[in-house]
């Protein structure tokens, strides 16, 4: 018995076979194209990601050498954008060009900011679960945004969709909807099981209330759950799998990472006392507990959208990975540094990491740092300000321009994502969380390098699953579940994760950080007292 675990991130769709134990048995992926047309626009097509994604099962399953009979249970997750589809369920495009092929608003596109701060103007009570302050970057905003600025769209689309219900959609034919999705992103209340009415009118969108939420879902289930019917012919023709093989209801990206991670066996701590850090373009957050944690500036908490009967608490970065590798490629050094990495085989992080290695063999890491910090907030703060238009800040910078002085920006880039991990460490405690051990996935948590520094950073602990692959593991074990090879999803984490190496802080660097962190602290303040200084004078 063997399982599939899809995951569709930003750039591309992966799959990967497991089988019961949670090894992995083979992999694969595909890019995924992506449109900016305009500034703050990010565009996909459903098409092309479901083209991806048939490409990369097909590839994992000759990879891992199996039998199309032996796939019990395929799991889907993918980031959080917003699939819309016209009343044939054909794509609808989200551009006023009209290109349906474009029928994609993604994750981190912040086109619906305006809406966002109309909707927190409201007070409206559901914000109190999505941390106070909804983000431009989840759905209700975005819907806000078609109905005011493309109302051809907004009236004529079907469905409204998360990527991963697409997902589970097109492989099943079946408009159920995963309670991760529309809690995490829609402001679902799964804790009251419906949609509240009154807020949809208040905010402008009361036509989909009078539809009785049929665009966006009237039918939830939580992840895990069987899809009914299971895969259908279609779509077992375009991944090469047995019809009606199980098909579990999805996650988002970050929470299959989650999944993966935070249950591994011989992880320290109660599951309630470990944060799932997912660090790839974006960070994740996710802790669960028992009872119910409003945090300022945290999503959630959300009911059953990650382990059911649990509560979930989201914060996170909107940019990690992807600040990094912005701060470098602003370096003179840069062009030089990517011609030596792509002869080396490497990417250009990949390669400032060996280099930093080797530096740190001769010289103290306050050295190697100097005077230079980073506030990685370029994308805006995810948490725990809830604040899209706070901007990132280099300072100390001086005007050389060598290898060293672009490893040094390096270092003081991923460093700055550990004071950004360490803020929202910070925030859960006040409100009474007790993180003890940070367990990382993704591919920038890959480097043990980075594990360091991300420990150092933040104070903790940074521990791995055995996996390669967590967050496919974390989509595999939807798939187990809805497969009935495991009982739930707490089983499920037990029994096919482990524990593979955890990092402690350095006790030497622990001044070091202390030092720099109250400095990431004012500089990130004083970005904030500017933009508030700028927008009295306009």
């Amino acid at each position: 018995m063997h399982f599939i675990g899809v995951d569709v991130g930003t750039a591309s769709a992966r799959a990967g076979v497991f089988d019961r134990s949670g090894v992995l048995l083979g992999s694969a992926s595909h890019p995924i194209r992506i449109w900016r047309e305009r500034p703050d626009h990010v565009e996909q097509s459903s098409d092309d990601i479901w083209s991806a994604v048939a490409a990369s099962v097909r590839a994992a399953r000759d990879a891992a050498g199996i039998a199309l009979e032996q796939v019990a249970g395929i799991g889907f997750d993918a980031t959080c954008s917003l699939v819309v589809l016209d009343r044939q369920e054909r794509p609808l495009a989200v551009n006023a060009e009209g290109e349906s092929a474009r029928n994609i608003i993604v994750w981190m596109d912040h086109r619906a900011t305006p809406q966002a701060k109309r909707i927190n103007a409201t007070g409206a009570r559901v914000l109190d679960y999505v941390g106070g302050r909804i983000s431009p970057e989840m759905q209700t905003p975005k819907l806000l945004w078609l109905a005011e600025e493309l109302p051809a769209t907004f009236a004529g689309a079907g469905h409204f969709m998360d990527l991963t219900d697409f997902l589970t959609w097109r492989a099943t034919g079946s408009l159920w909807r995963s309670t991760c999705t529309v809690t995490c992103k829609w402001t679902y209340l799964a804790h009251e099981d419906r949609w509240d009415d009154a807020f949809f009118r208040e905010i402008g969108l009361g036509t989909l209330a009078d539809e009785g939420f049929i665009r966006i879902g009237n039918r939830i289930s939580p992840p895990g759950a069987a899809v009914p019917k299971g895969l259908s012919v279609a779509a077992a023709r375009d991944l090469r799998l047995a019809p009606g093989t199980a098909v579990a209801m999805g996650l988002i990206d970050a929470h299959a990472g989650a999944l993966g991670t935070t249950g591994a066996d011989g992880v320290p701590g109660k599951l309630e006392q470990r944060l799932a850090y997912v660090f790839g373009t974006s960070a994740c957050t996710l802790n669960v507990s028992a009872a119910p944690m409003f945090v300022p500036g945290v999503w959630g908490p959300y009911y059953s959208a990650l382990v059911p009967g649990l509560w979930l608490s989201e914060g996170g970065q909107s940019a990690a990975g992807a600040a990094i590798d912005h701060v470098v490629r602003q370096h003179a050094f840069a062009a030089a540094a990517s011609a030596k990495a792509e002869a080396a085989g490497k990417s250009l992080t990949g390669w400032l990491e060996g280099r930093a290695v080797e530096l740190l063999q001769t010289m103290p890491l306050a050295r190697l740092l100097g005077e230079v910090h980073v506030v990685g907030d370029f994308l805006g703060n995810r948490a725990p300000f809830a604040d899209p238009d706070m901007r990132g800040i280099i300072a100390g910078l001086d005007m050389a321009e060598d290898e060293t002085s672009l490893i040094r920006l390096y270092a003081a880039a991923v460093i700055s994502v550990g004071y950004g991990l360490r803020q929202i460490v910070e925030t859960l405690r006040r409100q009474g969380a007790d993180p003890e051990t940070v367990v990382v996935s993704g591919g920038a948590g890959r480097s043990a390098l980075v594990r360091q520094f991300l420990a150092d950073a933040c104070g903790l602990p940074v521990s791995t699953c055995a996996s390669p692959e967590p967050v496919l593991l974390g989509a595999a074990m939807t798939a187990a579940v809805a497969a009935g090879a495991v009982p739930d999803l707490q089983t499920a984490m037990h029994t096919l994760s482990s524990l593979g190496e955890t990092i402690l802080p350095a006790p030497e660097c622990r001044t070091l950080h202390q030092r720099r962190y109250r400095a990431f602290l004012t500089l990130q303040e004083a970005g904030r007292s500017l933009r508030a200084g700028d927008e009295e004078m306009q």
